[in-house]
């Protein structure tokens, strides 16, 4: 399987005298929802239901919430790391700095090594 794309032309912001060029946009095919992943987990295993992976996942989702608004960097093993990342506007000086100067928050999530060797081998198709 391949990771489809579309080719869009896009200007440049920054300088919009620029000519335009074309840059491929990654486009998904569907999704997995929260219940199918579940219930994908859970066909795996002999032990536990679709209930019981659901009931996990929903906890998950809350102490990984409470965490990251704790300022704490969460690291998911294999899997990845998640952390709170910020942007805002400088300031002259630090004393001069106010927190109103934060400007917008993000998650940030930084892949495990099994997802960064899954990037390095992706194989793209253009849609049609």
């Amino acid at each position: 399987m391949a990771v489809s794309y579309v080719i869009l032309e896009k200007g440049n912001p920054q300088d919009r005298e620029l000519p335009k060029k074309f840059y491929a946009q990654a486009k998904g095919r569907g999704e997995l929802t929260f219940k199918k992943l579940s219930k994908e987990i859970a066909e795996g295993s002999t032990t536990v239901s679709d209930s019981d992976v659901l009931a996990v996942l929903n906890d998950l989702t809350k102490v990984l919430r409470r965490h990251l608004e704790n300022g704490e960097i969460v690291r998911f093993g294999d899997f990845g790391t998640f952390q709170i990342s910020i942007n805002s506007d400088g300031a002259e000086s630090e004393e001069k700095f106010h927190p109103s100067m934060i400007k917008r928050s993000k998650v940030a999530f930084r892949p495990g090594i099994d997802l960064r060797e899954m990037l390095a081998v992706l194989k793209f198709e253009k849609m049609k």
